[in-house]
């Protein structure tokens, strides 16, 4: 039963009753796994192009950053980074003093490694009148701990990812926002100059994330020799699913109010939306690696827009054909082939199909947007996977999967997610 003030909290979220019904009874009977027809590979929908390949599409991307386009870079960037120090925070409460496990000792023989050591050099000497050397030195190791974690300290068990010291450089350190505005500048600038890139940030942290860009913004497009757009949004209220007791009935605190957690990642789909651009590099805020690496990481950056705006092009001149009504039965024949064996949508039904009927068919595949994603071997890492799945609509088409959404216990979906 809800109150007054549960229909007003849901109005401000812009909940509707129904969805919050929905929600309940999909705690209820379960989420349906998704029909599978294969495990994506290198014979079935993933491309690995050769070298020759590989230059014609960074070409293809060169070309078309010098067009009138709109480029951004979407980071999702609220990842809170309380997951990153769960092994420091389990030592913290532990009922020893020194460090035991595998992970604490590596934390400790690694410490001066870590681009937050001065800072954290000088929040322990602020509150507790020793370095870190010394704490070590005598064996005092969780006011170490707790002066990175805690809010006496750097309080980094309660920031956002994004706004860690993650990389040391002979000129200073950088956090992973900082590592996204250099990539930007490296792949993602336009024929001006000009570098869009939109974070996705939490509410309590957005001015701490707001702060560091202008703090940080001018040094980075002075080197890179680029004019930096930084905008941010926040993960849509309307998104958050109703928290639910043992019951199935809504949760609710101590003060009676109900409770909402807030969607993952896919949520943002609303965000990615509501950006205005041609081209949008999708990439999570943890998702970086120092300037020793960024070669590769550029180059494939670049690989995936080539083919991305190659495949875009061939797609618009089908559409144009299409709205033109002079095309042939060979032109059908080829767009098929096109969304047969270069997109990889696979329909069992289009044989059985009149040209007048497999022409409405075509276009409703071809025109919506189109997403390239890069793909690392499976080396048993926990995460999704490329897969070839059944649609609604009985096609088959290339998608990432979580494990959720695959029937493990089924022996035959099971080899194929660790394949």
């Amino acid at each position: 039963m809800l109150t007054p003030e549960d229909k007003d909290l849901l109005a401000k979220k812009g909940i509707s009753e129904q969805q919050i019904i929905e929600q309940l009874a999909c705690f209820e009977k379960g989420f349906p796994f998704l029909k599978l027809d294969a495990a994506a590979s290198i014979d079935k929908g993933i491309m690995a192009p050769a070298e020759s390949e590989m230059k014609e599409y960074l070409e293809a991307w060169d070309t078309y950053k010098q067009g009138e386009k709109t480029i951004v870079k979407f980071v999702p960037a609220s990842g809170a980074a309380s997951r990153m120090f769960k092994n420091l925070f389990e030592f913290l409460g532990a009922d020893y003093e020194a460090p035991k496990t595998d992970f604490e000792k590596k934390f400790f023989d690694h410490i001066h490694g870590f681009a937050f050591y001065n800072d954290l050099n000088a929040a322990c000497l602020d509150n507790t009148g020793k370095n870190i050397d010394a704490l070590i030195a005598e064996k005092n190791y969780k006011p170490v701990v707790a002066n990175l974690l805690e809010a006496v300290g750097l309080n980094y068990g309660a920031l956002p990812k994004g706004l860690l010291k993650f990389h040391r450089y002979a000129d200073g350190v950088r956090t992973p926002l900082e590592e996204h505005l250099v990539e930007g500048a490296l792949y993602a600038a336009g024929k001006t100059g000009k570098v869009n890139v939109h974070f996705t940030v939490s509410t309590e942290h957005r001015e701490l994330f707001k702060r560091l860009v202008d703090e940080k913004v001018a040094t980075y497009a002075q080197k890179y020799g680029v004019e930096f757009n930084v905008s941010f949004s926040e993960q849509k209220p309307s998104t958050d699913t109703i928290a639910a007791d043992m019951a199935n009935n809504p949760f609710r605190d101590k003060n009676g109010n109900l409770l909402f957690r807030p969607g993952g990642h896919g949520a943002l789909i609303e965000n990615l939306n509501d950006v205005d651009a041609d081209v949008v590099f999708v990439k999570n805020i943890d998702n970086v690696v120092p300037d020793s690496f960024k070669c590769s990481t550029v180059i494939f950056k670049k690989v995936i827009a080539g083919v991305l705006v190659s495949l875009q092009e061939r797609i618009f001149k089908y559409l144009e054909l299409i709205d033109s009504g002079k095309y042939s039965h060979d032109q059908v024949e080829e767009m098929i082939h096109f969304l047969q064996e270069e997109l990889y949508v696979k329909n069992p039904e289009t044989k059985l199909l009149e040209d007048a009927e497999l022409i409405l068919y075509i276009k409703s595949k071809l025109n919506r947007p189109l997403r390239v994603c890069g793909m690392v071997k499976n080396v048993g890492e926990p995460g999704g996977g490329p897969f070839l799945a059944v649609n609604p609509d009985g096609t088959v088409s290339l998608q990432i999967l979580e494990s959720s959404q695959i029937d493990l216990k089924d022996p035959e979906k099971k080899a194929m997610f660790e394949k």
